[in-house]
């Protein structure tokens, strides 16, 4: 156990009785006198997991040294008297609305494409747990909100995506010393409603689906679903996507990590049909750069989108919906691409380097496709699109002439 100085310029936490930081080796001995320098207390909980507990007085404010020996002092106490009272102490006080409010409070929490969903997320745990302290909750708690979903008519896969979600949150709080281990394990153990790969789905659309698609979509849908399906791109980068990611001299979409769900940045090739997207939809708006918008507005969220797609495949005859069979999704058309991509015999690595999937084994370390690379590929790709494209066109139009 040991008290911890941090660096008010680099905030590195470090020895009390340094005079100058070990990281940035900036002087410490003025702002100690100024009280600018903050301290934690450092110690073991009773599973071996390292804690650092931030020393402030009553009202909210950083306390000075003597508070900080004082607070070590009652660590120490506690830890002879009942070492795994350690584990609860920071999290008595924290509620389960508190919790969330404190997470959806976070800066990278607030810029993923999920938050939204996140949000309705906790929000669903609020109305069971929210008054509830946080470290109070069992397995059993748990295991009886997952029947309650299910009996409000929620699949299997919604129920164990809102427990992982929500898991997140809590080893997150935990990192940060604000729940007890207790409860991260309580969040560990809980069973999954559906197995792996149990949902899977395998909806692929033909070139036929396509282009009836295309010809029957909202305006403001075509260029999605064109762009969609020359790019393997989500729905949420298509809507997230800003004329300032379009790098026209290099012929690339360049999208920043935090639009990405792999929170790595990437870069997307553009063959003729997404450049002329762009073309026929140049920017119309001073206010925003969305690429895509409605009535000359950003669209906030996916669920306007989806209505439009779910009317385009009325339009089209084409069945649709997760639940029907043979139902069709707009994500279906990114494993589409992928699929289409393996038939056009683009490689594995330039599939997933495209698309944003991770590289498995040592690929991570070895292949590193250059973007000429990932032109190539997709120019073979559009090639065998085109070909495609042609040979069903060239058939509909047989049947219409016959």
């Amino acid at each position: 156990m040991a008290i911890l100085a941090e660096c008010p310029r680099c905030h590195r936490k470090q020895a009390v009785k340094n005079r100058n930081c070990v990281a940035c080796k900036s002087d410490l001995v003025k702002p100690k006198r100024a009280g600018k320098v903050h301290y934690w207390i450092h110690y073991r909980v009773a599973d071996g997991k390292q804690r650092w507990e931030f020393v402030k007085l009553p009202d909210g404010r950083p306390a000075g040294i003597e508070e900080a020996r004082a607070a070590e002092g009652k660590r120490k106490a506690q830890k002879v008297e009942n070492p795994t009272i350690l584990e609860r102490v920071p999290a008595d006080t924290w509620t389960f609305t508190k919790l969330s409010e404190w997470y959806l409070d976070l800066t990278p929490v607030k810029k993923l494409a999920s938050f939204t969903r996140i949000k309705g997320i906790l929000g669903n745990f609020n109305e069971v747990f929210g008054t509830r302290i946080v470290s109070h909750i069992k397995l059993q708690d748990l295991d009886e909100y997952q029947e309650k979903r299910e009996k409000d008519g929620r699949a299997p896969a919604t129920i164990d995506m809102e427990i992982s979600i929500t898991k997140t949150m809590v080893t997150k709080a935990f990192d940060n010393d604000l729940v007890g281990a207790g409860t991260v394990k309580a969040f560990r153990r809980v069973k999954r409603k559906l197995r792996r790969g149990d949902n899977a789905r395998r909806r692929t659309l033909t070139i036929d689906e396509y282009l009836k698609l295309v010809d029957v979509a909202a305006p403001h849908l075509k260029g999605i679903i064109t762009t969609a399906y020359n790019t393997g791109m989500r729905l949420g980068e298509l809507l997230g996507l800003r004329w300032s990611h379009i790098d026209r001299d290099h012929g690339v979409i360049r999208l920043p990590a935090d639009l990405v769900k792999e929170s790595r940045a990437k870069v997307v090739p553009m063959n003729h049909h997404v450049k002329q997207v762009l073309a026929e939809n140049p920017r119309q708006a001073i206010h925003h750069d969305r690429v895509f918008t409605y009535r000359h507005e950003s669209i906030g969220t996916m669920g306007g989108i989806k209505k439009s797609f779910i009317t385009a495949c009325e339009r089209a005859g084409i069945t649709q919906g997760r639940a029907e069979a043979g139902g069709v999704i707009f994500h279906d058309i990114r494993r589409t691409v992928k699929t289409n991509m393996l038939s056009a015999g683009v490689d594995k690595v330039y599939r997933d380097t495209i698309l944003g999937h991770s590289l498995k084994g040592m690929d991570i370390y070895y292949m590193v496709p250059s973007e000429d690379d990932l032109h190539h590929a997709m120019a073979r790709y559009t090639e065998w699109l085109d070909a495609q494209i042609a040979d069903v066109s060239q058939t509909v139009n047989k049947v219409n002439i016959g």
